[in-house]
């Protein structure tokens, strides 16, 4: 079975990680502070799932999540992601973040500024959309008339195909936005920037299809 590392297991690592370990995969946790202070999420999780270095959740992951503040994307360490898939979860907020020149005048995105510092990797923009309450409410099986769509953007065909079948398995149909560079089409201030799944004060959200998150990402 695939396992899943997540350098990051806050609000959208750990709820990707509840997923995961719903759908059968194995989990590796890890964040910033040590693998002692995911002891309880860990345990939460169940026997699937094991805190871990960043550097171990990095080499242990077939598929790794990268869900850490965009300022601290250059602590992600290269060797151990070449030639994986990394789901880059980054959204750029100045006031966290700090003014940043190149995404300040357009010349690049957030996960290409990824793809940049992860050159040997495969980086695909996935999960910065929704509200990380919703990614827990809104997942659906396979053929549920109220399944809901993330819009995905990579360089890497093959990378794609993999994170596809991975947001499948837990729950999601996946909506193709184009390079990594279309990654702009669905970042905070755009159409398909949370809205699609509904506002942040119901925590259950609004289911949403393919064709109107589509419609979201097209009209950015």
């Amino acid at each position: 079975m695939t396992t899943i590392g997540c350098i990051g297991s806050g609000y959208i690592g750990g709820t990707v990680a509840r997923l995961a370990v719903a759908a059968g995969y194995d989990v590796v946790l890890s964040n910033s502070r040590g693998p002692e202070t995911l002891a309880g999420l860990a345990a939460e999780l169940g026997p699937r799932a094991r805190a871990g270095t960043v550097a171990q959740a990095a080499a242990a992951g077939d598929l790794v999540l990268v869900s850490v503040p965009l300022h601290a994307y250059d602590s992600v360490p290269p060797e151990p992601l070449a030639g994986k898939v990394v789901m880059d979860t980054n959204n750029y907020y100045p006031e966290r973040d700090g003014q940043i020149e190149v995404l300040d005048d357009g010349s690049a995105t957030s996960s290409e500024l990824l793809q940049r510092h992860l050159a040997g990797a495969h980086v695909v923009k996935v999960f910065n959309n929704i509200f990380y309450k919703h990614l827990g409410s809104l997942a659906r099986p396979a053929g549920s008339p109220d399944r809901s769509a993330l819009p995905i953007a990579s360089d890497d065909p093959a990378a794609k195909a993999a994170v596809t079948a991975f947001l499948d398995a837990i729950g999601y149909d996946a909506v193709d936005a184009g390079p990594l560079s279309a990654g702009r089409k669905y970042q905070p201030g755009t159409p398909a920037y949370g809205t699609p799944y509904g506002t942040f004060d119901d925590e259950n959200g609004t289911p949403a299809p393919a064709a109107d998150v589509r419609a979201a990402v097209e009209a950015a």
